[in-house]
């Protein structure tokens, strides 16, 4: 892992693209060439592959941002700094209730655009307190999300005091999804969020033809 990252940080650097067909080649006798790169995802490296990134090809990546420096003396393979036992793992996808706590999505289930089935990790997510200190707590996310949003923070105390712009007959309502921990969307709500995920041309014939049908 630490030659693999080294020669990424180096030869592809910042923003390149390289394939595991060049990567082979130019270690050809390391073995799992690709879990090398995953591990390097671990420690904070952001790999982006065609999901991510439309102008990959289907064996492409893109080195977006170099994280932690393996190949230096201390760091690298062996247990990492914070490094999860199978217990804590367990227990924080337990208390997670075993779903992504972005998407919501549940392991083995397939992505709604795709066959690809869903993987759950377990994240370290910076969460800002009321007093302005900034603390990491583990949460559950699929290894899609994770990868996708690796700046992701949670502001505590904004979402906190937000509850107090409710109203009485919201606030129950918040209540009754929170307790289940879950809700059901409307169809309306389904379209909504369908909407905003279609590229801009998609979401305009999606405008005209809601125009239309509002007409007498």
């Amino acid at each position: 892992m630490k030659r693999v990252a080294l020669w990424l940080a180096t030869e592809v650097g910042e923003g390149g693209i390289f394939t595991y067909t060049s990567l082979r080649e130019v270690f050809p006798s390391t073995t799992q060439i690709d879990r090398r790169v995953r591990d390097l995802r671990e420690r904070g490296w952001r790999i982006d592959t065609a999901r991510h990134d439309g102008t990959l090809g289907s064996d492409e990546r893109r080195l977006v941002s170099v994280g932690e420096p393996v190949w230096e003396s201390g760091k690298g393979p062996g247990k990492k700094a914070g490094g999860l036992n199978g217990a804590r793992r367990r227990e924080v996808l337990m208390k997670d209730g075993n779903i992504c706590r972005s998407c919501g999505i549940t392991p083995g289930e397939e992505y709604a655009e795709s066959y690809e089935t869903a993987q759950l990790d377990i994240a370290r997510r910076p969460v800002r307190h009321a007093d302005g200190s900034v603390s990491t707590e583990l949460i559950t996310e699929c290894r899609r999300c994770r990868m996708g949003a690796p700046q992701a923070e949670t502001d505590e105390a904004r979402t906190i005091a937000a509850i107090g712009g409710l109203g009485s007959m919201e606030r129950k309502l918040l209540a009754s999804w929170v307790k289940a921990d879950q809700r059901e969307f409307g169809k309306v709500e389904l379209l909504w969020a369908a909407y905003r995920t279609m590229p801009e041309g998609s979401r305009a014939l999606f405008r005209d033809s809601l125009e239309a049908s509002l007409q007498p």
